[in-house]
């Protein structure tokens, strides 16, 4: 994701101020202080999945920690760089593209005791409303669907930079990140070990290493 650098085109000057005699709305105030780079990346943009990954973490067995990720997914996604508030991003994970790098473990997970992808093939992330922190951090609401189970999760977004690649796209880097509690979603499969703890982590951090090219259409 060190690949992305800040564009220098496209500045937009800001409008000069006229005194009104009125408040200024909140979201014209955060629009105001967003970077005009951000600005001039309002639009339709879709996830480039070879450059992106959408993964997770969590601790095994207490002591050590495995990653995943999972291959085939859909996305949409609209980013308004004036209005952050406007933008908007949904998600469809077909579950049974889990990769952890052992065949074995992923058989276990789209299983019953975890994802049972027969009955639940897909996760569903969509976006509720989108926050400017300040700078180039977001934070995005969402609902997450797992196993039917919906539940509102916070992601922390960061934008990392916009560059015209070699091949004419125009692409964009956001990092994403949370922790869940899996139970919250149904997952509660575990086995206890006997110096105490449990052989899985109730935690799972999602991590969302996000290319993002410009849509056409």
């Amino acid at each position: 994701m060190g690949i992305f650098s800040r564009r220098q085109t496209d500045v937009i000057e800001p409008a000069p101020a006229v005194d009104t005699g009125t408040s200024v709305p909140e979201t014209a105030t955060v629009g105001a202080a967003l970077d005009p780079a951000l600005r001039a990346l309002t639009g339709r943009w879709t996830i480039d999945r070879p450059h992106s990954r959408i993964g997770f973490s969590v601790r095994h067995a207490m002591v050590t920690t495995v990653r995943g990720s999972f291959l085939d997914y859909d996305s949409t996604l609209y980013f308004d760089g004036a209005r952050p508030s406007q933008s908007r991003a949904d998600l469809v994970i077909r579950v049974a593209s889990v990769d952890t790098g052992v065949e074995q473990r992923d058989a276990h997970l789209v299983g019953r005791d975890f994802f049972d992808v027969r009955r639940y093939p897909e996760m569903i992330f969509r976006s509720t409303s989108t926050l400017h922190e300040g700078g180039e951090s977001f934070r995005m609401t969402g609902d997450l669907t797992i196993r039917d189970v919906t539940r509102p999760v916070d992601l922390q977004l960061d934008y990392l930079g916009s560059v015209l690649d070699p091949f004419g796209f125009e692409r964009a880097g956001f990092d994403g990140t949370t922790t869940i509690d899996r139970r919250d979603w149904g997952l509660v499969y575990n086995q206890r070990l006997k110096a105490g703890g449990t052989m899985v982590s109730e935690k799972v951090r999602l991590q969302f290493d996000i290319s993002a090219v410009r849509s056409m259409s």
